[in-house]
């Protein structure tokens, strides 16, 4: 199969492309600005111009589509609604239809900020959504866009995602902030009142995968199935690193100013991926063992 994968340069996408990579795929990247240094035929892309979208398909002809291209910078979103919309909504949009127009696989990736957090359990699929900031309006209408215009393609809710950097191998992100700053001796201040299911990247890289190869349809959410608060993710880190726990310092969504709001709640539901795959996602526990 020859995959296309937008994004590559990215956290999530460099583990889509290094993951495919070691299952032997034939894997084309796309990235924005950097290349990424993978052994791998690569194209400078930006998903906002139509053209040059089509001029990769022509050049690719890909078996299968899957999009990690997006706007993540959640308080940048809100800062700059018409870039969050003209890449996570209509730079979807012309992926998903020229995917359609070329009758291949599309996976499109989201995220659980679609959801307002007023839950108190987890989301599934069908849960209504109400995004509570600019970033996850754009996403929800991004998916919106895909579905209007290829109805069998895949749409993949990820939450919190977190790893290693490919092909570098470089921790990065949340993990990367406890694990320094620890080491520092200095306090680790984490919120308690918020729960996520975090979405380790190679891990999930693999699932997206999965599904792709068994020509999966519809919406699935694709995280861990711990459900924990970020205090709680950095415990499990630290004591993964052998390292005291006294350093983390209990902490508040209230007690950060920040310009774009976040649900307190987007723990994500995974039994509908596990049926399909016949196998349960890994927990937090497991996936932070396999960074290590």
């Amino acid at each position: 199969m020859r995959v296309l994968i937008t994004g590559s340069g990215g956290l999530l996408g460099g583990n889509v492309v290094s993951t495919a990579i070691e299952r032997g795929w034939e894997v084309v990247g796309t990235y924005h600005s950097a290349a990424p240094e993978f052994d791998c035929p690569l194209y400078q892309l930006d998903v906002r111009s139509r053209s040059d979208c089509k001029a990769v398909f022509e050049n690719v002809r890909p078996d299968a589509v899957i999009n990690c291209a997006a706007v993540t910078d959640v308080d940048g979103c809100e800062t700059n609604p018409e870039q969050a919309n003209a890449v996570n909504v209509e730079g979807a949009r012309t992926l998903a239809q020229l995917a359609h127009d070329w009758d291949i696989q599309f996976l499109h990736t989201s995220t659980d900020y679609v959801f307002d957090g007023n839950r108190e359990s987890p989301y599934p699929e069908e849960a209504p959504t109400n995004p509570l900031q600019t970033y996850g309006e754009s996403k929800l209408a991004g998916e919106k866009a895909v579905r209007d215009v290829y109805r069998s393609a895949v749409i993949a809710r990820l939450s919190f995602v977190y790893g290693r950097t490919q092909p570098a191998g470089e921790l990065s992100g949340f993990p990367a902030w406890v694990r320094e700053t620890a080491a520092t001796g200095e306090s680790v201040p984490l919120f308690t009142d918020q729960y996520i299911t975090p979405s380790q990247a190679e891990t999930t890289a693999q699932t997206l995968l999965e599904l792709l190869n068994i020509g999966a349809q519809g919406t699935y959410n694709v995280a861990c199935r711990s459900y924990v608060t970020p205090y709680e993710f950095g415990e499990t880190l630290l004591e993964e690193l052998g390292r005291s726990a006294d350093l983390l310092e209990p902490s508040s969504l209230e007690a950060i100013n920040r310009e774009a709001s976040r649900p307190a709640y987007t723990c994500l539901d995974t039994a509908k991926v596990e049926s399909l795959l016949g196998r349960p996602q890994p927990t937090l526990t497991e996936d932070i063992t396999a960074l290590f």
